[in-house]
């Protein structure tokens, strides 16, 4: 019998800096697990702005000395993304709120998390930041946030499975 693979889509603004890097870093992660044929990974944005552009380059630099390759073509969210995964991930309330509004149904709804929920080294952490406009030092903490809450999302994924129970 074949197990359903669960399904993980992480959302940002753009889908050039936090959502790919967030796609690159749990796909490096469950391939070192071994356990890559169990997911589907991918990321999205809010807005189609940078439809079919890589990441941002300087998320692709500082990824890439952490040994993450960011390949992604930029997508806006759909609502077929609501029905098509199990897992919708949001950086920060503005992403939240916009992924409520643009879920068709309640059960839709459910499947939103914040990144940060996942964090267990940076309790401190509410939200992602957008380091599109800052310096080197805001690549790097998005980077460090997202290394965390992927180790912790997939630590509990593996542990309870796609249903979150």
């Amino acid at each position: 019998m074949k197990q359903k693979k669960t399904r993980i889509l992480f959302v940002c603004l753009g889908n050039i800096c936090r959502s790919p890097a967030a796609e690159g870093v749990m796909k490096r992660l469950v391939e070192r697990e071994g356990v890559q044929e169990e997911f589907v990974i991918d990321s999205a944005g809010i807005i189609g702005y940078h439809q079919g552009e890589l990441p941002d380059p300087r998320m692709r630099s500082h990824a890439a000395r952490r040994g993450y390759l960011l390949i992604h073509r930029s997508r806006p969210v759909t609502s077929n993304d609501f029905l098509e995964f199990d897992w919708i991930i949001g950086m920060d309330d503005r992403n939240l709120d916009d992924l409520h509004r643009l879920a068709p149904t309640l059960e839709a709804e459910a499947k939103i998390c914040r990144m940060t929920d996942f964090c267990r080294h940076h309790p401190e952490a509410d939200h992602v930041p957008d380091p599109y406009y800052g310096g080197a030092a805001g690549f790097d903490l998005v980077l460090d946030l997202l290394e965390d809450g992927c180790q912790g999302l997939l630590d509990r994924l593996t542990r309870t499975g796609p249903d979150r129970g």
